[in-house]
């Protein structure tokens, strides 16, 4: 399988790559090139912010590896799982409005050390310190996906009072470099955990440095920034829910969200136990889903410049991924297993991801109104929660274990279904106007550590 994995890496980094150029000639010019307090400005936010980025891409590759290795069995380390994916949701319904109340830049230096002490837990045996761990790392987590964006804009705006437009041309160089260091990440974590042969919590311990770096970045470079108003939170929560309730077509958005990405929740914890009787190296497979996130997402921006409809481009990213269960389905067969099978399937399965949330993006920022879009996202989270939550928990079941076979019956039954609602969402999106125009490859959103 090692020659398969290292191929694989090669090849698809390749594909990636060339997407990844075609992708950027047709990105429509911005007259921002020119502006050097623009590009200063920048610069000091991707430092910080890209630097905080890292660090986390670096614990993704052996997170379950080193649960297996201190010795817990597959339904205590889904058990964990659980904690840390609850964690977020639940905070992450929070984190935007403490960061507008208590101040942003707060908020992003207590990430850099809720996640390094995070790190630090993993280095216990403990059940109850790591469950604790898992529960802090999922709060910096939110912190990181809403703070730092959060004192980008704001600072944008108000301060520098640059063209909104200029928004997204930050948040697409930050997706490319995102991509550049996930791919780079799981490189290291291989080297540091497998060729290094210091064990799979290296990866955390060489996390903490790059999180100081940034806390001492955003502590002396960036300024603290608040929100001019106060906003209620149950209202807010009211409002949102009010907002799903009387349009289809955000409805109908929200459930091929929380269909389609309680699968990828599901398969982030699915990846290790079912590729590791092949003994691959975790970090260069990491590096694959990277690349092959990296390919989705530029095959995106090319067929989206050439007018093809973004919602056929959302139905086809749910297809592929269909697919890709299905033929884990079969691969994952407890008396005829094929390790080399299901990680393709994988790879074909991040691919389609690749291509579903830069799609899913550009929906959301046209079909959500952006008064509500907040509370309505955080409303989208809670089924995608509850469903990778209790389908993780079905792992203490018995008929469910030995290759987890049934778990990727139960997820290709979650695409299937968020397939029927796309092709609803299809049809209701050839009515609406907005959703046909060109270029939105700067209102597609950028790549997060989903892993």
């Amino acid at each position: 399988m090692m020659f398969i994995v290292y191929g694989a890496f090669i090849i698809f980094g390749f594909v990636a790559l060339v997407l990844q150029v075609m992708a950027y000639k047709t990105r429509p010019s911005v007259s921002e090139g020119n502006n050097p307090q623009f590009l200063k400005f920048q610069r000091g936010y991707f430092a910080a912010y890209l630097m905080a980025m890292f660090a986390d891409w670096l614990q993704g590759p052996y997170l379950y590896k080193l649960y297996s290795y201190y010795g817990f069995q597959e339904e205590q380390i889904a058990v964990l799982y659980v904690f840390g994916f609850a964690s977020t949701v639940i905070i992450g319904m929070w984190a935007p409005l403490a960061a507008d109340q208590f101040g942003r830049k707060k908020l992003c230096l207590s990430f850099t050390v809720l996640y390094s002490l995070s790190c630090l837990m993993k280095l216990s045996r403990s059940y109850g310190i790591l469950i604790l761990g898992r529960i802090i790392g999922g709060v910096a987590t939110s912190v990181l996906f809403s703070a730092f964006e959060a004192w980008y804009v704001h600072e944008h705006i108000e301060t520098h009072d640059f063209p909104k437009e200029w928004i997204a041309v930050t948040f697409v160089k930050a997706s490319t470099w995102n991509g550049v260091l996930a791919v780079t990440a799981g490189i290291i974590t291989n080297f540091v955990s497998e060729w290094f042969h210091m064990g799979p919590v290296a990866p955390y311990m060489l996390a903490i440095p790059f999180l100081i770096f940034a806390g001492i970045l955003v502590s002396t470079h960036w300024i603290e920034n608040y929100s001019g108003s106060k906003v209620k939170f149950k209202k807010v929560c009211s409002d949102g829910f009010k907002g799903i309730m009387s349009s289809e077509m955000i409805f109908m958005v929200g459930a091929i969200e929380a269909l389609v990405e309680s699968v990828i929740y599901i398969i982030i914890f699915l990846w290790t136990p079912i590729l590791e009787p092949g003994q691959p190296s975790l970090g260069i497979v990491f590096s694959c889903f990277m690349v092959c996130i990296l390919a989705g997402q530029g095959l995106f921006q090319i067929l989206s410049s050439k007018n093809i409809e973004v919602p056929i481009l959302l139905l086809s990213s749910c297809g592929i991924a269909l697919l890709a269960n299905l033929i884990c389905v079969n691969s994952t067969d407890p008396e005829n297993r094929n390790t080399n099978l299901s990680f393709i399937a994988l790879c074909i399965f991040q691919f389609a991801v690749g291509i579903y949330f830069p799609a899913m993006g550009y929906l959301r920022s046209h079909i959500i109104p952006e008064q509500h879009r907040w509370s309505i996202m955080n409303w989208f989270r809670v089924p995608i929660n509850l469903i990778s939550c209790i389908v993780l928990m079905l792992l203490h079941e018995d008929m469910f274990k030995h290759g987890n076979r049934m778990i990727f019956v139960i997820c290709s039954g979650l695409l299937t279904l968020s397939l029927l609602c796309g092709v609803r969402f299809f049809k209701l999106a050839k009515e609406d106007e907005s959703l046909k125009q060109t270029s939105p490859l700067m209102t597609s959103e950028h790549i997060h550590n989903i892993f």
